[in-house]
């Protein structure tokens, strides 16, 4: 019973950590918009299974990279609001990771694309 009630707990906290992204995050939102968009597309593609499975994993790649992002900075901020060069230098590396991400994602789809066109 204790591993149920540690689980549900685990499902709220991972529920309103989703629910607040959506509601305060403009770039989870859009990213959320765009996975929603683009995952039935990919499912509809003259793709193989796999390189379907791979667009929508490269997308959600992209989910869990900004809500790490967005934890970092949020705790860089929470522990202090003032500015300081290796504040700004964590906050460029959790950026850095999510365009690099995005890249990661573009590419797949480009290749997905033209190899669907072939």
């Amino acid at each position: 019973m204790k591993a149920l009630i540690t689980l549900y707990k685990a499902w709220t906290y991972a529920r309103d950590g989703l629910l607040d992204g959506f509601k305060n995050e403009r770039a989870i939102r859009q990213e959320v918009l765009a996975f929603i968009l683009l995952a039935p597309i990919a499912t509809l593609l003259p793709l193989s299974t796999s390189l379907k499975l791979a667009l929508i994993g490269t997308m959600a790649l992209v989910l869990i990279v900004e809500f790490l992002n967005t934890a970092i900075e949020k705790t860089v901020d929470y522990i202090s609001t003032n500015q300081h060069p290796q504040a700004k230098k964590i906050k460029d590396m959790g950026s850095a990771a999510v365009f690099i991400s995005l890249a990661h994602s573009s590419l797949w789809w480009a290749y997905a694309l033209i190899s669907s066109l072939a």
